[in-house]
Parts: C-alpha cells; structure tokens; sequence
C-alpha cells in the first residue's frame, strides 16, 4: 500500500510540474529539435568555435531579457533597451577615454540606470502607456548617440576596458560567468522575495495590488530601472568585446529580448512567466540566428524569421489562456 501511494504521489507531483511548465517544456523540446535539425543541415553547427560563438551571441540579449522579463511581468515593455544602450556606452566610453576604466564603466551602468528611472517614472507616476515613453526614449536615445560623436564610431579603448569580453576565470569567459550569475539571482528574486511577489502581483491585478498595500508605482519604476542597468552591463560587455563603440550598437536588441521573453512562456498581459522560461527563449533566438548565418539566409530574411517566431509564441499564450 504504502509503495501505491509514493507513486500516486510521485505521478501526481510530475502531473503538476508538467502543467506549470507545459510553455517551457514545449521550448525545451523545441530548442532541441532546432538543434538537431541544425547538426544534420550543417556540420559546422556543433563544432566546438561555433558553440563558443553561441555563448557569445547569447549573452547581451540574454542579460537584457533578464530586466524585459521583470517589465513584462509587470504589464509593462521597454522599446528603448538597445538605443538606451548605446547612449550609455557612447557616453560612458568617452569618459572610459577620458577619465580611464575606473570611472568610464560606472558611468555607463549609471547612465543605463538613470534613463531606465526615466522611463519608469513617466509610466508609473504619470500614467503614461509604457510603448509610447519607451518609444519616445528609444528615438530621443538613439539620436543623442548619433549627436554626441557626429555619427562617428569611438575607438581606441583603452586594454583594461577589454577584461569583461575577453579575460577567462577558471577557464571560463567572464562575460559567460556574468551572464549565468545575472540569471540566477534573477530567478532568486522572482521566487524568493517579496520584489519578485510584487511584480507578478502588479503584472495580475494591478488595483488590487495596490489596495493590498504594495507600492505599485516605486516596484513599476524598479523593474525599468533595472532593466535600463542590465542594459548598460550588457553593452560594456559587448563593446570590451569588440574594442569599440558604434552608435549603431545595440540595433534591434529590444525585438530578440522581447521575442526571448515571449518566446519564453511570459504573457504580454503581465503576472505570467519565468526567467526559467526566459532563458530558454534566450538560447532558442540565439541557436536560431546562428544557425541561419551558418546555412547562409539572407540577413534580410532573418527578421522575418524572428517575427514569425513572436507571433506564433503570443497566439500559443492566447490559446493555452483560453484553454
């Protein structure tokens, strides 16, 4: 008897897994299928540089997919990640070429942060729809970058700046350490604190959030101040990487975060998601970039591919609500 009921219990407890992550599993099962479909396309798909270079790829969209999770669980989205990223690090490098690296990189994630709060405190103290500020920002950002260098990339950074995208601890890239490190304390703050109960609570019922003593419009604000932060570590890494900084950075950054968010499991709609499900999204948009390059589709058409994928990820979300 007592060997029936640790199996009901055991078979209930996968049927209750199996339902909360029915999304994630489903891009799991998906990933690897994409995966293998990859590998029996092209052999250069599992070689072991083309698996570095997933790791690499995946890594500023990840970080800033990080911060668009926590916006969207609140009900929110920020357009503004990539050029808000570009203005930080124009800015930030100027004075990294300045000032030198102990200056220059708290100057970028301080800029990232500062117009994050800006974003937020126009959404929630002024009640304003977060497409239409994140909007404005994304333009008003992208030209400042275009302003402040007269269109001109910045380059010449200094080799100290270049540790995040190439220094190695414990045999591992730095950039890869952060990236995994940013996820895990994400997901401890989704899980385990009130912060992260406050966000899904908002992103549910925003009213009754507040009637229940939350202070919805500070949380609101928090979620794009960090996402605006995420943005520039995600930037600094990138731009060490690369040894310089273009005001084109960043271009395109806020459709991969939101498709890997979406992608992911989260609702558009707010109070539904996982950065379990985020990360999956992450590898899912980067295996999927890769392996078009590797197979040789047109850069022209990879928009396509990506927006075919968003769609298809929100009608899922709409159908399993309904259900």
């Amino acid at each position: 008897m007592a060997t029936n009921s640790n199996g009901n219990k055991t078979a209930q407890t996968l049927k209750n897994l199996r339902a909360e992550y029915r999304v994630e599993l489903a891009m799991i099962a998906a990933f690897f299928l994409l995966c293998l479909g990859l590998s029996i396309v092209t052999s250069r798909f599992l070689t072991p540089g083309n698996i570095g270079n997933l790791f690499w790829q995946g890594t500023t969209v990840g970080i800033v997919a990080i911060g668009m999770t926590f916006i969207i669980l609140t009900g929110g989205i920020d357009l503004s990640v990539g050029a808000v990223a570009a203005l930080s690090s124009m800015l930030g490098g100027m004075v990294v070429m300045q000032y030198g690296v102990g200056l220059g990189v708290p100057a970028i994630f301080l800029m990232g942060a500062l117009l994050g709060l800006v974003n937020g405190f126009l959404v929630s103290y002024f009640q304003l729809a977060p497409f239409i500020v994140t909007l404005g920002m994304m333009s008003i950002a992208r030209s400042l970058t275009y302003v402040s260098t007269n269109g001109h990339s910045l380059t010449g950074l200094p080799k100290a700046y270049r540790f995040l995208g190439y220094d190695t601890i414990g045999g591992f890239q730095v950039y890869t350490i952060i990236f995994i490190g940013l996820f895990v304390v994400g997901h401890i703050v989704l899980t385990k604190t009130k912060l992260g109960r406050f966000w899904y609570a908002i992103g549910s019922n925003e009213e009754a959030a507040r009637l229940a003593g939350v202070r919805v419009r500070l949380y609101k604000s928090l979620a794009y101040v960090v996402t605006g932060l995420l943005s520039a570590v995600a930037v600094t890494i990138l731009t060490s990487r690369l040894g310089a900084v273009d005001p084109d950075t960043g271009v395109g950054l806020e459709m991969d975060a939101i498709a890997s968010v979406v992608i992911g499991g989260c609702s558009l709609s707010g109070g539904k998601g996982s950065l379990i499900g985020t990360f999956i999204g992450v590898c899912l948009i980067t295996v999927l970039h890769n392996g078009l390059n590797l197979i040789g589709v047109s850069p022209f058409w990879q928009g396509s591919a990506i927006g075919v994928v968003i769609v298809v990820s929100v009608l899922m979300d709409k159908l399993l609500r309904r259900r």
